[in-house]
């Protein structure tokens, strides 16, 4: 693997839910933070059918509350809400719209993505949601490049992103190494307190460092006690 470029000041992560950022991305956020790189997240939906025997109107704000304080942790004070349904989340023109306007407010040089493959490691289903989200913000970064596309957005700039990267696949291109900050990305994880109470009885703190050793484990090929895993995908700026 290939070290993950870092020549760059302003990156956005696009995701579906609160907590997706958290299962390994936010750890290489830390590390960026660190540099004094601005980082910003957008997430399409507040994840408020995530949590069994708690209505969406009573989960989504604590969701976005969690997510808020987990950003926090890791460096990063602006959290957009995009508003979509959770669940019920749509690869269509009007999501790609949403999400080309996302990127032209924020003009990041790196978007970052989540998984939007079929499957995870091991052969287990990824999400619908999951699925529309990266694959709607990949056609989204570059919509934002094109004035035409989406003439409803002409009072926003066009802007190119150079990169998009995405994280938790189960390969990757390149990789970045976050040993220094695997431990403020447990913290940043274990934020989500309410969500992770309602997956498992298990202590909060320990599902949190449980899931971040296997997703940001050692990857092969690259040179880390813990690293994360992107696949990198170019854009002609």
């Amino acid at each position: 693997m290939e070290q993950l470029p870092e020549d760059w000041q302003r990156g956005i992560v696009i995701v579906a839910h609160p907590d997706d950022i958290e299962y390994g991305a936010a750890a290489a956020v830390a590390r960026w933070t660190r540099q004094g790189k601005d980082i910003r997240y957008v997430l399409v939906s507040s994840g408020e059918a995530g949590i069994a025997g708690l209505s969406p109107a009573e989960a989504g704000p604590l969701r976005q509350d969690e997510e808020r304080a987990s950003a926090k942790i890791v460096g990063v004070t602006e959290v957009e809400f995009l508003g979509h349904p959770d669940g019920r989340i749509e690869e269509s023109l009007a999501l790609r719209r949403d999400l080309a306007a996302a990127i032209r407010r924020h003009r990041p040089e790196m978007v970052v993505l989540f998984n939007f493959g079929d499957t995870w490691a091991r052969g287990y289903a990824n999400s619908a949601d999951h699925r529309a989200v990266g694959r709607a913000a990949l056609d989204a970064v570059s919509d934002a490049g094109n004035e035409w596309i989406h003439p409803e957005l002409a009072d926003l700039p066009a802007w190119s992103a150079r990169w998009a990267a995405v994280c938790g696949g189960a390969e990757g291109s390149h990789a970045l190494d976050v040993t220094d900050t695997f431990d403020v990305a447990i913290e940043s994880l274990t934020a989500h307190r309410r969500y992770l109470e309602a997956l498992s009885s298990d202590p909060v703190e320990a599902q949190a460092r449980a899931v971040l050793e296997m997703t940001t484990g050692p990857k092969e090929g690259f040179d880390a006690a813990h690293a994360v895993a992107f696949e990198l995908y170019y854009f002609a700026g």
